[in-house]
């Protein structure tokens, strides 16, 4: 299971030593911003070959059929550059005495512990303190609904969507597929997770190319989704006001009703531990979805609800974390 991850102690770092200093890292430090001023973010990078095949081969004059098919083959091209560029950097680490910084610094920048931290910190001090429209213009910067269109508990509720959803496409996932793989696993996963959000929508210009890249990044998040979930629902046994088994039954009931298979366990795990109603109706630019509401508590979220959130997914990322240290240890001992 941990195969790809397996590096010799006397060439290089373990990999799982990587990875609980890059969690570290990032959750003291961040993403590194500011070198992404001067260097492009690996993403960025991915997005851009995203959208230069998207214009290559997604043109309306094509067949739908057609169009389904190039963008299966975008979906190839782009996971066999990742696994490549992975391949490479996993390389360096294995056979060079610094390759391993390369290797950490590429983790911290595609892990997004602080950085999604920071954003919702940000709605919740905004809403807080300037009131209602301000809070729309920060909400605005982290989800994809009209903002125009929420009170102050749609900006609240918006926010704290985003944070739940995100904890298991931002951190989970990318660490899971790291486990499993090793730095090539994470990379591809990151190109699939951006494939998906550039293309992977049911309008008529994505539906039939970016088919492919949303049924694949579906089954690349079904485990890490539910494992998300679970770390939700157990790190509310530490949150203020924090209910874990109302956390795991609103779960276990209501994950379903989200339009996704997977996004639904972490947004329900959170809405019960913090007694809320989330999801249901939203508005988007183009459209509106009439969606059902997701736990059985109040849709009145305030700031203070924000708060919570934000204490919810601290704890996770430390249980996160703190398996992927117990499995160090673990591998440690072994080869001892």
């Amino acid at each position: 299971m941990f195969s790809f991850g397996i590096l010799h102690a006397d060439t290089a770092f373990d990999p799982f030593i990587l990875l609980v200093l890059a969690l570290v890292l990032d959750a003291a430090v961040g993403g590194m911003g500011p070198v992404f001023k001067i260097l492009p973010h690996p993403v960025v990078v991915i997005g851009s070959l995203i959208s230069w095949l998207d214009k290559k081969l997604n043109r309306p004059s094509r067949s739908q059929m057609d169009r389904a098919i190039r963008g299966a083959l975008a979906v190839v091209v782009v996971i066999v550059l990742a696994g490549a560029v992975g391949v490479g950097v996993q390389w360096l680490t294995m056979h060079h005495d610094f390759g391993w910084a390369v290797e950490l610094f590429l983790l911290i920048a595609l892990l997004a512990q602080r950085e999604l931290y920071t954003a919702v910190q940000r709605v919740w001090l905004t809403l807080k303190n300037d009131g209602t429209e301000a809070g729309r213009r920060a909400v605005g910067e982290i989800v994809g609904r009209d903002p125009a269109q929420l009170d102050e508990h749609g900006v609240a509720r918006a926010a704290i969507e985003s944070l739940a959803e995100n904890f298991s496409d931002g951190v989970v996932a990318p660490v899971f597929w790291y486990v499993l793989f090793g730095f090539p696993g994470l990379l591809i996963y990151k190109a699939v997770n951006t494939l998906d959000s550039m293309i992977g929508y049911k309008n008529d210009h994505y539906r039939a190319f970016g088919f492919t890249a949303a049924r694949l990044d579906d089954v690349l998040n079904l485990i890490p989704a539910r494992l998300s979930g679970l770390l939700l629902s157990i790190a509310a046994l530490v949150t203020p006001h924090g209910n874990p088994a109302r956390a795991f039954g609103t779960m276990w009931r209501d994950a379903s009703k989200h339009n996704s298979p997977n996004a639904g366990w972490p947004e329900a795990a959170t809405a019960g531990a913090l007694g809320l109603a989330l999801a249901g109706p939203r508005k988007y630019p183009h459209h509106t979805v009439d969606a059902p509401w997701i736990g059985s508590g109040t849709a009145k979220a305030t700031p203070a609800h924000i708060h919570r959130a934000l204490y919810l997914f601290m704890v996770a990322c430390l249980l996160n974390a703190l398996i992927v240290t117990v499995i160090a240890v673990f591998r440690f001992q072994i080869g001892s």
